[in-house]
């Protein structure tokens, strides 16, 4: 999968940051031209995400289709220290696979398709490799 990342947000104290220390805000498609990804304001809090931009260059049900949060799971120490890497504006190629965490009280699902938004529409990504295919484009 690859997508533009607009904002890395960190996670340390809740109860997810043990699989999960971190969320993209992404994008692909038209949103990830630089010229439409340089209009995108996003803001990620408490594993959530809101974006706007001025000017939908497509009708809203298409644009809320094409911007997600994804939590991040590194697969292994060293995807762990790579993934912080990543900037606003880089285009990543992320392999892995779409999981589900059972632990104690807490169920986490993936959402399984890219057409789904709001609450659980979120991707949860096990991260096997990550590759830059370009470095801060927006």
């Amino acid at each position: 999968m690859k997508f533009v990342v607009y904002r890395a947000k960190i996670y340390k104290n809740d109860e997810q940051a043990k699989f999960s220390p971190i969320d993209y805000a992404v994008s692909w498609g038209l949103f990830a031209q630089p010229d439409i990804a340089r209009t995108i304001s996003v803001k990620q809090y408490d594993r959530y995400l809101n974006w706007k931009m001025s000017k939908l260059p497509v009708p809203a049900e298409q644009a809320m289709q094409m911007v997600s949060n994804m939590h991040i799971i590194p697969a292994s120490p060293q995807i762990a220290q790579q993934i912080k890497q990543v900037k606003r504006g880089d285009l990543v190629y992320l392999k892995g696979d779409l999981v589900e965490i059972k632990d104690k009280n807490l169920v986490w699902r993936s959402s399984l398709t890219s057409t789904d938004t709001g609450d659980g529409a979120c991707e949860l990504f096990r991260v096997q490799s990550i590759h830059w295919v370009e470095k801060q484009n927006i």
